[in-house]
C-alpha cells in the first residue's frame, strides 16, 4: 500500500509539473485536458472506453454489464443534449464517468484489499488516458522549446544502414494503395492491439482478486513516460518533414524518398513551432517490440498477430517517412531495457537483469552519442559502422533473450508452486467439508489437479518476460 501511495503521489506531482510548464507556453496540460472530458466532447472516445475496459478487469461479469450499460446511457444523454445545442459531437464521457464511479465505490463502499483492488483498476484506466494526454503535452513542449532539429545528423548516420527509410518509402510508393492502406491501419491501431494483449494478460484479475506482478500495460506506460524526455535531448522530426513535402517551407529540400540526401557536414536545421520532435528513439518501435514480447504468452493466433504488428509497425515507421533506421535501432534497445527493468522491479533483481539494463543503457547512450558526434564518419565507412550498429543492438537482444529464458526456468522449477488464491467462500466451504478419501487426497496433492482436470498449482502459463 505504501508503494502504491508513493507511486500515486509521484505521478500526480509529475502531471502537475507538466501542467505548469504547459501553461507557461500558452496551452493546457494533461490534467486540464482530461478533466474537461468529464463534461465536454472528448478528444478520443475509443481511448476512454479502452480505459474503462482496463478498469473493468477488477469487476465481475455482472458488474461489467452494469458498468457498460451506465456508460452507454450517459453517452446517449450527452449525445441528445449536444445535438439539441448544436455542440461538438463525440462519445466517451460515459466511460470516464464509470471509471470515476468505480473509484468512488472503492473509497466509500469497500475496505481493505477490495478497496485497493478497485483503486488500482481505476488508476490503470485513468493512466491509459493520462498517458496519451501527457504524450500530447510533451510533443507540444518539444515543438515550442526546440527551435532546431538534428535530422541532418541522423540522416548522415543512416547512410551506414543503407538509408532504409528511403528504400522502404520507394517500396510503399510502388505498391500503394494496398500496402499503404494496410500499414496505416497497423500503425494507427497499435494502442488497440496493445489493449487487447493487456486485457488478455489481466483476464483473471476478477477471479484471483489481484493483478499479475508484471504485464504489458506497465511497460507501455513507462515507455510513454520516459520516451518524450529523450525527444528534448535529441530533437528530430523525421525524413518526411525534414526532407519531404510534409515539411513545407521548413524542409531542407524535397528529397524523400526519391533522392538520397547528400553527405555534408551536418548542422542543426531551424524548424517550425508546430511539428513534434518525436523521432529519437522511435516509440512506435519500442511499443511494437513490447507488444511482440508479451504476445508470446498467448495463443498461436496472438503470437502471429504480435509478429505481424511488429513487422507492420517497423515497415510503416520507415515507409511513411516518420523515422530513420537509426531511430528504430534506438527504439529496440530502449524497449528491451525498460521491459527488463520493469520485470525485475516486479519479480526481483538478479544478475542477468542487472546486466541487461546496464548493457541497454550503455548501448543506448552510445547510439545517441554516435549519431550526434560521428555521423560523417559513419557515412564514410558504412562497411564498419553499419554492421557495428546491428551488432550492438543484437547483443542487447541476445542478452535479453537469455535473461528471459533464465527467468522462465526459475519459475518452472519444482518445489516452488505458484498457488492461485482461493476465494474466501470457497475456502470456508472447503474447511467445513468432510475429509475425502485419503488416496484421492494424496493423488490430488501430488498431481495438483482437481475434478476438473485443471492445474491447481498455477492454472496459467508462466509469464513470458
Amino acid at each position: 500500500m505504501v508503494l502504491w501511495t508513493a507511486a500515486g503521489v509521484a505521478t500526480l506531482g509529475f502531471l502537475v509539473a507538466l501542467e505548469i510548464v504547459a501553461r507557461g507556453y500558452g496551452f493546457s496540460g494533461p490534467i486540464t485536458e482530461q478533466s474537461r472530458e468529464v463534461i465536454f466532447a472528448p478528444e478520443s472516445g475509443p481511448l476512454l472506453y479502452g480505459g474503462l475496459a482496463l478498469t473493468m478487469v477488477v469487476l465481475t461479469w455482472r458488474q461489467r454489464l452494469i458498468a457498460l450499460g451506465i456508460a452507454a446511457g450517459v453517452d446517449v444523454a450527452f449525445f441528445l443534449v449536444r445535438w439539441a445545442l448544436d455542440a461538438d459531437m463525440n462519445f466517451g464521457n460515459g466511460a470516464l464517468w464509470v471509471v470515476l464511479g468505480v473509484a468512488v465505490l472503492g473509497l466509500t463502499r469497500r475496505t481493505g484489499q477490495e478497496r485497493l483492488l478497485l483503486l488500482k483498476g481505476t488508476g490503470l484506466g485513468l493512466l491509459l488516458v493520462a498517458g496519451h494526454k501527457t504524450g500530447d503535452t510533451w510533443l507540444l513542449i518539444t515543438s515550442k522549446t526546440r527551435a532546431t532539429v538534428l535530422d541532418a545528423y541522423v540522416a548522415a548516420a543512416d547512410h551506414a544502414l543503407a538509408d532504409p527509410s528511403w528504400l522502404v518509402g520507394r517500396f510503399l510508393n510502388a505498391t500503394a494503395p494496398v500496402s499503404t492502406g494496410i500499414l496505416h491501419v497497423v500503425y494507427g491501431q497499435l494502442p488497440l492491439a496493445a489493449a487487447l494483449v493487456g486485457l488478455y494478460q489481466l483476464r483473471r484479475v476478477a477471479v484471483e482478486r489481484r493483478f499479475p506482478a508484471h504485464h504489458l500495460v506497465r511497460t507501455f506506460l513507462v515507455i510513454g513516460l520516459f520516451g518524450p524526455a529523450i525527444y528534448m535531448i535529441f530533437p528530430v522530426v523525421g525524413p518526411v518533414f525534414a526532407y519531404g513535402t510534409d515539411g513545407g517551407a521548413w524542409a531542407t529540400a524535397n528529397l524523400w524518398p526519391d533522392v538520397l540526401p547528400p553527405v555534408t557536414d551536418p548542422q542543426p536545421i531551424p524548424f517550425d513551432g508546430i511539428t513534434p520532435r518525436n523521432c529519437m528513439p522511435s516509440l512506435h518501435t519500442a511499443w511494437a517490440v513490447t507488444l511482440f514480447i508479451h504476445s508470446r504468452d498467448g495463443s498461436r493466433a496472438m503470437r502471429w498477430a504480435g509478429t505481424f504488428w511488429l513487422v507492420g509497425t517497423l515497415t510503416a515507421t520507415l515507409g511513411f517517412g516518420y523515422h530513420y533506421g537509426a531511430d528504430l535501432l534506438a527504439g529496440v534497445v530502449f524497449a528491451l531495457t525498460i521491459e527488463t527493468a520493469m520485470r525485475c522491479s516486479a519479480h526481483g533483481w538478479d544478475r542477468a537483469g542487472v546486466r541487461v539494463v546496464a548493457l541497454g543503457l550503455t548501448v543506448f547512450a552510445a547510439q545517441l552519442a554516435s549519431y550526434r558526434w560521428l555521423p560523417t564518419e559513419m557515412a564514410a565507412r558504412p562497411w564498419l559502422y553499419g554492421p557495428l550498429l546491428l551488432l550492438v543492438t543484437g547483443a542487447v537482444i541476445y542478452a535479453y533473450v537469455r535473461a528471459a529464458r533464465a527467468a522462465r526456468e526459475r519459475e518452472r522449477k519444482p518445489g516452488v508452486p505458484r498457488q492461485r488464491p482461493v476465494p474466501e467462500a470457497e475456502a470456508s466451504a472447503s474447511a467445513s467439508a468432510e475429509p475425502t478419501d485419503s488416496a484421492g487426497a494424496a493423488e490430488t496433492a501430488t498431481t495438483g489437479t482437481g475434478t476438473t482436470g485443471e492445474s491447481g498449482a498455477t492454472d496459467a502459463k508462466p509469464e513470458l518476460v
